[in-house]
């Protein structure tokens, strides 16, 4: 019989650029974009002019799939994504089918009228009661409309993620 032996090595500590790509990675996996989407939204953010890691959370939390979810219309980022593949919403009366449309403050998303009986409306307050709501959105579920009232501030972005480390990342 033979023994296995034990590896005596330490854990080797990871490089920077294995934290800036984890970093990278976690943030394009929860938002649910690939490698290409992601890119242009963090160079989209970076001509702002302000802090790139900064502009490209704000960019990512303005997105109508992001909306959707927050507004706790979905359980998840995917399924709110599919919810406006299947044009369910109406921005500013228009009817909008891109999940990377890019939301405006004062922006009013609306549940269609022929939408608002399909099952994922269905007992909308009682699954609203357990929704976080963000600041910078307002959500009504009885005329089923939810408005942007404001562009998220700092504190109101995801704290989980780093952003310096994807500024680093792509500034390679």
């Amino acid at each position: 019989m033979v023994i296995p032996k034990q590896s005596s090595a330490r854990p080797k500590k990871q490089s920077t650029y294995g934290l800036q790509l984890c970093e990278k990675q976690k943030a394009k996996e929860m938002y649910g974009l690939r490698e290409k989407q992601f890119k242009l939204t963090f160079l989209r953010g970076q001509k702002k002019g302000d802090d790139a890691g900064e502009s490209l959370l704000r960019l990512l939390e303005m997105r109508l799939d992001n909306v959707v979810y927050r507004f706790g219309l979905a359980i998840t980022r995917s399924q709110a994504r599919q919810m406006v593949n299947h044009a369910q919403f109406l921005v500013n009366n228009q009817k909008v089918n891109i999940p990377s449309y890019q939301v405006k403050v004062n922006d009013v998303i609306t549940v269609r009228k022929n939408k608002q009986d399909k099952k994922p409306f269905q007992n909308l307050e009682e699954k609203l009661k357990k929704a976080n709501v963000p600041g910078w959105l307002n959500f009504d579920p009885k005329e089923m409309t939810g408005k942007i009232l404001s562009e998220p501030k700092k504190e109101d972005l995801d704290q989980s993620i780093n952003s310096q480390l994807i500024v680093e990342f792509y500034s390679r």
